[in-house]
This record gives structure tokens, C-alpha cells and sequence, in this order.
């Protein structure tokens, strides 16, 4: 395996595609990932809407990929419309001139503590944590909301799917997490980054029956909070009452997170 070399930037990445996420949420999450590395950071944005975004972000083009049409087609039958968008993060030649393994990000997330763990979790693989409903389940499945690859050694990512993309959507169930956890499994290079670093707001901060008593609280080794499913961010930090099960008092700790020290970061405009 390769040794990561702590000199150079650190290589991170998102995706935003439609409407659902305004650059609030780019920009935020480029906040908390540069506050909490030791190292430089390179931040991409793959996303059709550049506007909006901090100009420190380096906007990728959101590719028509030439798998596109068999992949919506695959997508359709799994019903789950647009869901492995994130393959095009994964083609070895995306950025010309990147070294080094991409930590990956989806825009649900907020940052908490340090990630230089995460990033340089044993080298040469592709880490991911286990989801939450697959572990219950007996299943290895990671979760796709923080994962870490490296082009140069995991472009089979890209490739495979590429190569006979509707029977590999059709096998993965339209789920993304699942193809790209599985498909590292068989290739021997896959790690679980430990579970007390990547929490689930629903799960891990705010379970049932104690969301109705206090409010949610904060891993005391959580890195990145993954706010998967309902309530998202804007909901949580005001509090909502979406069902008995997923109610949730105003969380202080999240605005100190997710938009106040943005803000001091980057400025009201940015954050």
C-alpha cells in the first residue's frame, strides 16, 4: 500500500446536482473540512450550478456520462431516480493533475471534529462506514455519506460500472453505497472507518424515546454528523416535528457548527 504524503494538499470532494441543496451547503462543508484538517485542503465541487460557491472551491463539470441512458434505465426499475450520480467522482482521470486519495463528502453532513484520521485511514483502500440499517441487517454494505478512494488505484469504480452498467445498477439495487462497498470488497481493498467517527443524527444523537426529553447531543469522538433521511440540517437546528420517532428539540451544538463558525470563517455572504 501506498503511504500518503503529508506535505501535499489533501484532495476533497462533493457533488450537487438540481435543487435540493442550495451552495450554502458547499460552502459550509468546505468550512468545516478546512477547520478541522492539519493539511491544506483542495476542495472540488462537481455541480452543473457554480453559483453561489466560495471561490476557493474548484468547480467540476457535471458530466452526461456515457453510461447514462442503460444507468437511467436500470435506475428506473430499482426506482431510485438519479441515485448513483457520485460514479463520476470516480473516473481516474477526472482532475489531471490530482495526487493522492479524495475524501468524499455528501452535502448532508456536517463537520464536527478532525479529519486527518478519516483521511489517512490505512492507506490504498476504500474506506467507508458500515450503514447503519445494513449492520442490523447481518449485510457489509458501507454508507456513502463520507468515503475516501484514490483515482489512480481505484478507478475499477468507474470502469466496471462503465463496462456493463446496467447489470451492475440492476445487482447493486440502484444503490450507490452498495456498489461502490461491495464491488472494493472483491477487489481486497476495502476498510470501515470506525463507527464513534461518523454518527447519524437520527440514530446516534437523537434516538427515540429520549429525543422528547432533552435535546440532541454530540458523540464526544464524532468527526462528521450525517443527517441522512429527515430531519436535514435547517430543520435540526430549529427543532421538528416530523414523527413520534424522528421529533427533535432546537440543537445548539449544530448552528455552533454548522453556521456560526462557518460564518466567522467565511463571512455572512459565503455561510
Amino acid at each position: 500500500m501506498t503511504q500518503i504524503q503529508t506535505s501535499q494538499a489533501v484532495n476533497i470532494m462533493c457533488i450537487k446536482w438540481g435543487t435540493l441543496f442550495g451552495p450554502e451547503y458547499v460552502n459550509r462543508l468546505y468550512s468545516g473540512v478546512r477547520r478541522n484538517m492539519s493539511r491544506p485542503i483542495r476542495f472540488f465541487c462537481m455541480t452543473e450550478r457554480g453559483e453561489g460557491l466560495h471561490p476557493e472551491i474548484e468547480v467540476l463539470d457535471l458530466p452526461v456520462e456515457p453510461y447514462a441512458e442503460p444507468m437511467a434505465a436500470a435506475l428506473k426499475v430499482a426506482n431510485r431516480q438519479g441515485a448513483m450520480r457520485k460514479t463520476s467522482l470516480f473516473r481516474r482521470d477526472l482532475v489531471p493533475d490530482l495526487k493522492g486519495p479524495v475524501l468524499g463528502f455528501d452535502l448532508d453532513v456536517v463537520i464536527t471534529g478532525n479529519l486527518d484520521d478519516i483521511h489517512d485511514l490505512a492507506p490504498g483502500t476504500i474506506a467507508m462506514r458500515h450503514d447503519w440499517v445494513e449492520k442490523r441487517k447481518g449485510r457489509p454494505t458501507g454508507h456513502g455519506s463520507v468515503f475516501r478512494f484514490d483515482p489512480a488505484q481505484h478507478g475499477f469504480l468507474y470502469d466496471d460500472l462503465a463496462a456493463d452498467t446496467y447489470k451492475v445498477v440492476e445487482n447493486a439495487r440502484g444503490s450507490e453505497q452498495r456498489y461502490t462497498s461491495h464491488k472494493a470488497m472483491e477487489n481486497n481493498c476495502f476498510t470501515y472507518i470506525p463507527e464513534q467517527w461518523v454518527v447519524s443524527f437520527k440514530y446516534d444523537c437523537n434516538p427515540f424515546p429520549g429525543n422528547w426529553l432533552r435535546p440532541p447531543h454530540l458523540p464526544a469522538d464524532a468527526r462528521v454528523v450525517c443527517f441522512h433521511g429527515r430531519p436535514k440540517m435547517p430543520d435540526a437546528v430549529e427543532g421538528w416535528n416530523g414523527s413520534l420517532i424522528r421529533h427533535s428539540k432546537p440543537c445548539g451544538w449544530l448552528r455552533d457548527h454548522w453556521i456560526d463558525r462557518s460564518r466567522a470563517d467565511l463571512g455572512d455572504a459565503w455561510a
